[in-house]
């Protein structure tokens, strides 16, 4: 069986009512809109490619903001657009994993 996406990616886009830490609020909803465009842009996305999702609370609120890329299951954290266009080209791309980006 083969999988439908080469690289599924999910961001964490959960918002706490309570004022909570949480990933919305460190800026993952710009870090998803501009994977979801650089990659697109970059003709990767598609069946057989690369699929990039919103998701609910991952639970990993501390760690945030965060993704989560599979099939490889890869925990990545992020602090800005920079760190985002490497793990495309570093991950997504060509397969290897940004290592100081890896939540354990």
């Amino acid at each position: 069986m083969t999988n439908h996406f080469k690289h599924h990616v999910f961001f964490c886009l959960n918002q706490r009512e309570n004022g909570e830490d949480c990933c919305m609020n460190k800026g993952a909803e710009a870090a998803f809109d501009h994977m979801k465009s650089r990659v697109k842009k970059l003709g990767l996305n598609g069946e057989g490619k690369v699929r990039i999702n919103r998701a609910g609370c991952l639970d990993r609120c501390a760690q945030g903001p965060l993704m989560v890329v599979y099939p490889e299951a890869v925990w990545y954290t992020f602090v800005d657009n920079e760190d985002v266009d490497e793990i495309i080209e570093s991950h997504l791309i060509n397969g290897k994993v940004v290592k100081r980006l890896v939540i354990e």
